[in-house]
Order: structure tokens, then sequence, then C-alpha cells
């Protein structure tokens, strides 16, 4: 199994960002490259080593692969992300669920997971989740 030993804050944020992506399993493209934007730009990633998203891949796809999995990377998660953190690893969730123009039911289950594990309070949650939904609004309804 990869190391999840050391997780630094930035892992835990990947692991996340990667674990909302993988949830549906159908990682798409959008998804990916706002993951990838997200580090190369925001000022939490600033020295952030973009390589670790391989090994935080892998760590998330063996996880979910465990019977107990998700438990398992959510206590990995709340170790390493110091609690101040924890409504932008909520944010960053909702923008790459909603990256692709539409929550996936598995996507929807994962981000209600994400908010009770990480203690986000509803109105705060709603807050973030209609500015993800601004953001990846799209000039056309599909």
């Amino acid at each position: 199994m990869t190391d999840t030993a050391a997780l630094t804050p930035q892992d835990a944020l990947a692991a996340l960002m990667i674990a909302v992506s993988a949830s549906d399993e159908n990682i798409r493209t959008s998804e990916l490259v706002k993951i990838a934007n997200i580090i190369n730009n925001l000022p939490v990633f600033a020295d952030y080593d973009a390589d670790n998203v391989k090994r935080m891949s892998q760590m998330v796809f063996e996880l979910f692969e465990q019977e107990d999995g998700l438990d398992a990377l959510f206590g990995l998660i709340r170790d390493a992300l110091p609690e101040r953190l924890n409504e932008t690893a909520y944010a960053l969730a909702c923008d790459v669920a909603a990256a692709d123009g539409a929550i996936a039911e598995p996507e929807g289950r994962m981000l209600e997971e994400i908010r009770y594990e990480l203690n986000i309070d509803r109105l705060h949650a709603a807050a973030i989740e209609r500015g993800s939904r601004a953001r990846h609004m799209t000039l056309y309804p599909a």
C-alpha cells in the first residue's frame, strides 16, 4: 500500500479533491484540469510539489478498494488538515464536483459525507455550494 504516514495539509486537500472526482467511478478530464488549476494557482498550494498528486491518487484508489477505506481516508484527512482549512477543503471539493457542469448522485453523497466529516456548518456549506455552482455555470443550459 502507498505510504500514508505523513500527509501534509496540501496532501489532504489534494486527496479530498481526487476522492470527489473518483466517487462516481468516472474521473473526467474537466475534473482533472480543475484539480491541476487549483494546485497550480491557489495560495494554499504555493509550496506544494505537484508531483505528490500521483502519490495521493494512488492512496485514494487503494483506500477506495478497501471495505473501510473511506473512513480511513477521512481519518487521514482530519489528522493532516488544520480545522481552519475545513471550509477551504469543502470549497475545493465542490469546485471539483461541479467542474463538469453536473454533480452526479455519488458526488453529491461524497460532498454530504465531507460536510459531516469536516463538521461544516449547513449554512456555510450552502453558501460554498452556491458560489461553486455560480462559478461553473454555462452560458446555455444543458
